[in-house]
Order: structure tokens, then C-alpha cells, then sequence
């Protein structure tokens, strides 16, 4: 994958691009992640799509200058001024997310229903929003104490452990948790990120409604032993739009951007 700077406001916006097709296609990673995750779906795609996948705030090599804010309409604007780059006749786009990503692909439905060609979920953050996600995010106070515990760790992670202990934590969020905790520079990333993707809260009503208006296919991937994202939200959310949506669960945990899936991720980006 080539590697391309882009100037945006006081930023600096990294992004990937690979393929000579003619359908465009933007990649948008996980937590954690970077443009570089979708690496392996190259040769697979090269002849039909032009791939872009773009570095999220605080992640890869994009330098974000703008503060803990990062809305639908700045991507919106970043993906607007990629495309006006490409020398593309077609009109219609298709947007693939993996994880957080799919939270972001799911909140432009409202902005570009009408250019969307298709939408590729891979284990979808969004369908329903975490709990102590929106606790640590969507209020001040709430995004006070977030950052606290992330200075001072050991109190929580205490409390945590007996909660563990009692079996009212999943152990795969326990063990999530666990890493994140001790090192201090991954504590600091998981605040500026966790904050800075709150704007992303994707409108379940109104997107499905869209779907339906649009006839946009949408196309979901789980994984059967994902403890992170369950894929009993994707069948809850196919409700009334079955005839646009089809879900795929394979054996597999929350990890689906893999050589491995590579020829079943590009099935689903051409059926």
C-alpha cells in the first residue's frame, strides 16, 4: 500500500491507498489499529477497488492537532478532499469498518446514504453502545473520572479484580483491561482515544430507516467466540431490514482482519 500525507486544518492526516479498480473503498481500522491493518487484502482487491484506509486520531502516523474532539463531519471533510484527489468516475462509495471502525462507518450513514454503494461491519463497535464507554465519555464528569483512574490505576484494577472474582465481569473485557493497565503510555493513548471517538454514536433508528429508503446491502462479519462484540447485536439489528443485510459468523474470536479472511472479507465486498 502506497503511504500519503494529507494537510487538514492544523493536522496532518495519514492514509493508505492500493488498487487501480474502479469502485472506491474506504477502509476504517480499530482501536489500537492502523491503516496499515488492512495490508493484507491488497492482492485480493488491486484489480477491483481503490482502497483507501485512513489513520484515526492518536493512531498510526496521523498527527491530530485539534484537540480530543474528532467529529463525523471532519472525517466526513478528510474523505471528501481523499476522493477530489483520485482521478474516479464513479460516484457511489462503499465504507468498511472493523470494530471501532464500523462505529464510524455506521455514524456517515446519515451524511452519505445517498453515495453509498454498500457497508461492510466486521465486528462492529456501535450496534449497541458500552456502558462504561459512555459513562467515561459522553458527560464532563464522567470523562473527569475516566482520566483520574487512568493517573491512578491501582484503585480500579483492585475493584476490579474482585468484581472478576464474583463473575460479574466478562473475562475477556477483564483481560482487555488487564493490559491496558500498567503501562502508562498505553493508558495515556487509551484516554485520548476513547475521547476523541465519542462524537461517533451512530443512530440505530435512523440509519436502519435509511437502509431501507436506499437499498444499501449491508454486509456483517462476526466472530462466534467474540466475547468483545456479540454477534446477537447484528441479529437484533437486521430486524426489519433483512432483505439488505446478510450476517456471516465464522469460528473465530473478535481478531476477523486477517490473511486468513481475506478471500471471504472480499466475497462480501462484491456479492
Amino acid at each position: 500500500m502506497e503511504s500519503f500525507f494529507l494537510p487538514y486544518r492544523s493536522s496532518t492526516i495519514h492514509y493508505c491507498k492500493a488498487g487501480n479498480g474502479s469502485k472506491l473503498l474506504f477502509c476504517f481500522h480499530g482501536y489500537s489499529q492502523s491503516a496499515l491493518s488492512f495490508s493484507f487484502l491488497e492482492k485480493e482487491l488491486v484489480a477491483d477497488f481503490i482502497m483507501i484506509a485512513i489513520d484515526f486520531p492518536f493512531h498510526g502516523k496521523t498527527i491530530w492537532k485539534e484537540g480530543l474532539t474528532f467529529t463525523q463531519e471532519m472525517l466526513l471533510e478528510i474523505l471528501t478532499q481523499i476522493e477530489a484527489s483520485l482521478s474516479i468516475k464513479e460516484e457511489k462509495v462503499i465504507l468498511m469498518g472493523f470494530s471501532m471502525g464500523g462505529r464510524a462507518a455506521l455514524s456517515l450513514m446519515p451524511a452519505m446514504a445517498q453515495q453509498m454503494e454498500k457497508m461492510v461491519l466486521i465486528a462492529p463497535d456501535g450496534l449497541k453502545l458500552n456502558f462504561w464507554y459512555c459513562l467515561a465519555t459522553q458527560n464532563k464528569l464522567g470523562n473527569q473520572f475516566f482520566k483520574y483512574i487512568m493517573q491512578h490505576p491501582k484503585p480500579m484494577f483492585n475493584v476490579l479484580k474482585i468484581l472478576n472474582k464474583m463473575g460479574l465481569v466478562n473475562q475477556s473485557i477483564y483481560k482487555f483491561i488487564s493490559f491496558y493497565i500498567y503501562d502508562k503510555q498505553v493508558r495515556d493513548d487509551l484516554y485520548k482515544r476513547w475521547t476523541t471517538m465519542r462524537k461517533f454514536r451512530p443512530q440505530i433508528k435512523k440509519i436502519k430507516s435509511l437502509i431501507y429508503e436506499n437499498q444499501i446491502p449491508i454486509r456483517m462479519l462476526y466472530g462466534e467466540h467474540d466475547r468483545i462484540i456479540r454477534y446477537e447485536r447484528a441479529e437484533k439489528f437486521r430486524k426489519g431490514i433483512e432483505a439488505f443485510s446478510e450476517l456471516k459468523i465464522i469460528p473465530s474470536g473478535h481478531l476477523l482482519i486477517t490473511e486468513a479472511n481475506a478471500a471471504l472479507i472480499k466475497s462480501l465486498l462484491k456479492n
